[in-house]
């Protein structure tokens, strides 16, 4: 985890992208996901642990009907040494990126080749259903408490992708960005990033970011192509033969 990591980082993952519940027990964030995925089922340290603090929250979030995941961020060196020494494996490394809301609103976007619809359509909902984001990750975003809003591509006069951005303290975060596989190609990625930064400029944020695992070489390239920063790293430690859909 070579990357400097911005300090704002986590804390607009959960304000963008929130659990249901989050508990603190002690040196843990534990976070109840109801099957959203890793990022709102992971528990996170808040200071240092032990085995026997690892085998607390193993059992807490075993009882909130939840695998046992970890989420290791830059300074988690300790705990990553000893979530392995336990017998858990790496999963999904995440790359986020960055960069000033300005950066992308320098050119206006092709007419309805991005729509900002909130609630979601029922095409919008297809596409996410068509790419394994359903009705528990829909329930992140109705979570999501600041300003937030729904993308629609559109290229040729017909859906072409879907996005979700939401803000927190001036930072907007896009999340399931997905392009339907037959509209791909088309710039589409490109015009959903500037689509979020044109809608989050007027909501007055100041930064756009985004996650992606470091495998997705598709939007790792499109998110440095935009001239966008790499502002931190981390992965997941999950026990070898569990597995949760990220």
């Amino acid at each position: 985890m070579s990357e400097p990591t911005a300090p704002w980082l986590f804390d607009v993952i959960d304000g963008t992208w929130p659990a249901a519940r989050y508990v603190r027990q002690g040196p843990w964030i534990l976070r109840e996901g109801q099957g959203g995925g890793s990022r709102v089922s992971a528990a996170s340290a808040a200071g240092p642990a032990t085995a026997g603090d690892i085998a607390g929250a193993e059992q807490a979030m075993r009882a909130m009907g939840q695998t046992p995941l970890f989420m290791i961020r830059p300074g988690d060196g300790d705990l990553d040494a000893l979530l392995e020494a336990r017998g858990y494996a790496v999963k999904d490394p995440v790359s986020a990126y960055a960069c000033p809301i300005g950066q992308l609103t320098d050119i206006p976007i092709p007419r309805v080749t991005v729509l900002q619809v909130w609630e979601p359509l029922a095409i919008m909902r297809e596409i996410w259903a068509e790419a394994g984001i359903g009705p528990a990750r829909l329930a992140v975003m109705a979570r999501a408490e600041g300003p937030k809003t729904g993308l629609l591509a559109r290229f040729n006069d017909k859906p072409g992708g879907t996005a979700f951005v939401a803000i927190h303290d001036g930072v907007a975060m896009l999340h399931a960005l997905e392009i339907l596989p037959h509209q791909r190609k088309q710039g589409l990625g490109q015009w959903m990033m500037r689509g979020a930064a044109h809608w989050a400029e007027k909501q007055g944020a100041h930064t756009l970011a985004v996650v992606c695992t470091r495998e997705n070489d598709g939007a790792n390239a499109l998110y440095s192509r935009l001239g966008m920063s790499v502002v931190g790293q981390y992965h997941y430690r999950i026990w070898q033969g569990e597995e949760t859909r990220r």
